[in-house]
């Protein structure tokens, strides 16, 4: 069975048992949380079956880190809230149809999405070491970037949240200074990091899904847009935005 199948396979066991769980636990946010494990179960079930070299095994070690930094920090993010705005809107928009829309468009749809992002992490995994070494350093140091950017960029806002008085008030410090979504452009740099690992690789091109579809997503469908929706009232918010790129920072944004 081809390896890319298998993976498919996994996923959508993977998605139903949190479908499942996001019913018990009555909130679907938990799909959040599990963005992350889920390219740690990606990349522990390849370790294991096809045994990488040490190139490979970096970088699925540099995916489990963030696999599971971001989750950790989203439980903590949700840890003894009610359910994401998205998701308690969705849970009245759904009505009757709330069970099987949640399986389709929120589970196994992320699980789809999940596995064409980390499509490069399979298809290096039948190359094991045959990697170019300058790609390599460039991605991993390309991943690095991205992975400090998403980390510090999520702990100045937790910081921020839990410090402030007034719950209008926005963030503007800090990496949020130079743009609103500094942990996106991290993700979205983690990702074209792994794509430049592979660039060297045979018909590697097509790949390229990989970056372009987090990229997408995050500045144009379930990230940005979403997550703003609810500050279209706020005029502080409204100000911040004009002056304030969305996600690829602007560096000498000075205010």
């Amino acid at each position: 069975m081809s390896l890319f199948i298998e993976v498919i396979i996994g996923l959508w066991f993977y998605a139903t048992v949190w479908f499942i769980f996001g019913i018990i636990k009555k909130r679907n946010d938990v799909a959040d949380v599990a963005w992350g494990i889920g390219f740690c179960f990606v990349v522990i079930y390849l370790f294991f079956t096809k045994n990488p070299g040490i190139y490979v095994s970096i970088i699925y070690g540099l995916v489990m880190i963030w696999g599971l930094r971001l989750s950790i920090h989203i439980y903590n993010r949700h840890k003894d809230k009610p359910e994401d705005f998205r998701y308690a809107n969705w849970r009245k928009e759904w009505g009757k149809a709330f069970y099987l829309r949640s399986y389709l468009q929120v589970y196994l749809l992320q699980a789809f999405f999940l596995f064409i992002i980390c499509s490069p992490l399979i298809y290096i995994a039948s190359f094991n070491d045959i990697l170019s070494l300058p790609f390599t350093a460039i991605g991993i140091v390309t991943w690095l970037l991205g992975f400090v950017w998403e980390s510090v960029g999520d702990f100045q806002l937790s910081q921020f949240v839990k410090n402030r008085r007034d719950k209008n008030q926005i963030m503007t410090s800090g990496l949020w200074k130079y743009s609103r979504h500094p942990n996106y452009f991290g993700e979205i740099l983690m990702w074209w990091g792994i794509f430049i690992i592979i660039i060297p690789l045979p018909n590697s091109f097509y790949f390229i899904i990989s970056p372009l579809t987090i990229t997408i997503l995050l500045r144009y469908v379930s990230g940005v847009p979403m997550l703003e929706a609810k500050y279209d009232q706020n005029e502080e918010f409204q100000k911040y935005k004009q002056r304030t790129p969305a996600v690829i920072p602007k560096f000498w944004l000075l205010h």
